[in-house]
């Protein structure tokens, strides 16, 4: 019996080593991490070289359930409140309708690509609908590309809030099935128990979060436990929601929103233990998903899977993403980035765990083409996330900012961080201009030795300064340390090419540069017509004028305009890469344009004899 368990012990720990010392591979070659974790799980598998035999479905989803409510736990735990503010309602849509479209589309694929009967190609839809937030979240972080701030919190925020919708369809479609009612007969009891999971899931997630936040403020604990309560209560919550039919899932990432953005007691430790929690979580799930596909079996239904991938990939998330952003006001170059950030991952193999637990007929089948589809989606996918981001011209251009933030937690209700900048050529700072009194340097680092504050004298560019500073202060320091924007061709590419005051009159703009603007606008400054025109303004905001671009250089702590650029002609950065996912306002457009010429073709002929 002992040796039994220490092997067990033995194989576990082992591969969970192996899986983190890979993960270097992954941070070399951009590769997606997911699929590292994947690999080791397949080789130490019945079919690689570890030969390990595991083919318990009920324990596998039993295993990725919980590791799934640890991440969504974490996911909303480090959503800010603004990237919420910004992206939320986008974000929704994706996560309910672009996931129905999506099930819906691929569904109608999967009926003509493999033998699937309606109701099971629908099945294997919803099961490939989400997307996976621990490879997004990665993905967007490697190579040190900055995506523009809009698109970036879409794409967080729908990856970490449209597992419960897929987790829905999917456990309904499997009822119906197995039930053996017709889905257009169950029609309302769907619309019912998805407004119930939901509804429970939302109000236990608010009622879980506040408490939280009230046990933690109240309790006297050894710093060390605060995580593991925090932690506990999250699963107690994903576990009595699930209890009364509701959804645990938007429960635990609910209640991670609430508990991430309020003043707890030890934060920075909290997050610290959240994120080596979540990356166990992950590790563990794909694992455990790894040793249980059987690749030998992949070849039965490679040719079918990978052109199932290929229209998901290339058809059916485009064209879900696209109907869902239309009245959001998405550029197409940002659309046909959301569309193909459109990776599969660990939630979809977890999902087809359950047709094999409910014994389908085609339980097997869907599992595979459902890892098929994953391993397709990382390959393709996973390696271009930041080329397709440079080509689409969605790339912020890197401005020297904070090199780390350090929360301190200290007593009573202080809140100050420890900021680390270095400092940039033809920065405000290494020009002369004085660090205000309100943030205090504690420490200079010049040429790798540490000085003191009253030796350094005046301040150089290439020098590390440490800071103590508020939090709601720090984007004011980022100004002050950061170079200027446009000093090369490619900032001038993504902030144009000159500097205009945002308090110039639009009418002297049209003067100088020879635009048409209405009566209404002319007496407005620059920066109140960028404002009117742009809702929650963000760095690289483009409004097109004729033959020129006003661009947004930087906003304020209320998202107001701050500085603008112009461009003398629309930059390759704004230029649509395809001819697709036309804009609301091009569509608008083109509908305008084609009602003029009906009213004048109509009256026309309403002049001839």
């Amino acid at each position: 019996m002992f040796e039994a368990m220490n092997l067990a012990i033995l194989i576990g720990a082992g591969l969970i080593a192996i899986s983190t010392f890979t993960s270097l591979i992954s941070f070399r070659i951009g590769a997606p991490l997911l699929l590292v974790f994947l690999a080791v799980g397949l080789g130490a598998g019945i079919d690689g070289p570890g030969g390990l035999v595991f083919d318990d479905a009920p324990a596998a989803y039993f295993i990725g359930s919980l590791a799934l409510a640890v991440i969504l736990f974490d996911s909303g735990f480090n959503t800010r409140l603004r990237s919420i503010r910004i992206a939320l309602a986008p974000a929704l849509v994706l996560a309910t309708v672009g996931v129905v479209l999506t099930a819906s589309f691929v569904g109608i694929a999967a009926h003509f690509l493999l033998p699937l009967s309606w109701p099971e190609a629908l099945l294997l839809g919803a099961i490939v609908s989400s997307t996976d937030a621990a490879a997004v979240f990665f993905l967007l972080r490697v190579g040190g590309i900055t995506v523009r701030e809009r698109v970036r919190s879409t794409l967080e925020i729908e990856s970490g809030s449209n597992d419960p919708m897929a987790i829905f369809l999917t456990i309904t479609l499997v009822e119906l099935i197995v039930s053996g009612a017709a889905p257009e007969a169950a029609g309302w009891e769907v619309l019912i128990a998805f407004g119930k999971q939901m509804g429970i899931g939302l109000i236990s997630g608010f009622a879980g979060g506040q408490f939280i936040i009230f046990a933690i403020s109240r309790l006297k604990l050894e710093v060390g436990l605060y995580p593991i309560v925090v932690l506990s209560l999250a699963l107690c919550l994903f576990a009595a929601t699930g209890m009364v039919d509701g959804s645990g899932f938007v429960a635990v990432y609910v209640a991670g929103i609430m508990a991430g953005n309020s003043r707890l007691h030890a934060l920075p430790l909290l997050r610290r233990f959240q994120d080596g929690m979540t990356w166990f979580s992950q590790i563990a799930m794909f694992l455990t998903l790894g040793l249980l596909a059987t690749p030998s079996q992949f070849l039965d239904v490679a040719l079918p899977a990978v052109l199932l991938a290929l229209f998901l990939t290339l058809i059916g998330r485009p064209l879900a993403v696209w109907l869902s952003l239309l009245p959001f006001g998405f550029s197409r170059n940002e659309t046909t980035f959301v569309a193909w950030v459109g990776l599969r991952g660990a939630v979809s193999i977890l999902l087809a765990i359950l047709p094999i637990v409910a014994d389908l007929p085609n339980g097997k089948l869907l599992f595979n083409v459902t890892f098929v589809i994953v391993l397709a989606s990382l390959l393709v996918q996973g390696w271009t996330i930041g080329p397709m981001a440079r080509w689409l011209g969605l790339i912020v251009p890197p401005r020297f900012g904070a090199l780390d933030r350090v929360e301190l937690e200290l007593p009573g209700r202080a809140s100050h961080e420890l900021i680390a900048y270095r400092i940039a050529p033809d920065s405000p700072v290494a020009s002369g201009e004085r660090i205000p009194r309100w943030a205090r340097p504690s420490l200079i680092v010049r040429d790798g030795r540490s000085i003191r504050l009253h030796e350094a004298g005046r301040l150089r560019a290439g020098d590390y300064v440490y800071i103590f500073a508020q939090p709601k202060l720090v984007h004011l320091l980022d100004r002050l340390f950061a170079r200027p924007a446009a000093l090369d061709p490619g900032d001038r590419e993504f902030y144009g090419d000159f500097r205009i005051d945002p308090a110039t009159k639009m009418m002297e703009l049209a003067e100088v540069y020879g635009l048409a603007i209405t009566a209404t606008d002319g007496p407005l400054t620059v920066g109140e017509f960028m404002g009117r025109r742009l809702s929650g303004a963000e760095v690289g905001d483009r409004v097109p004028l004729e033959d020129v671009e006003l661009i947004v250089r930087d906003v304020g702590p209320s998202r107001e305009v701050t500085q603008i650029g112009l461009a003398v002609e629309p930059s390759r950065a704004a230029r649509p890469k395809l001819p697709l996912f036309q804009t609301r306002d091009e569509i608008i457009a083109a509908v305008r344009r084609w009602w003029r010429e009906q009213r004048k073709r109509r009256e026309r002929l309403r002049e001839l004899p």
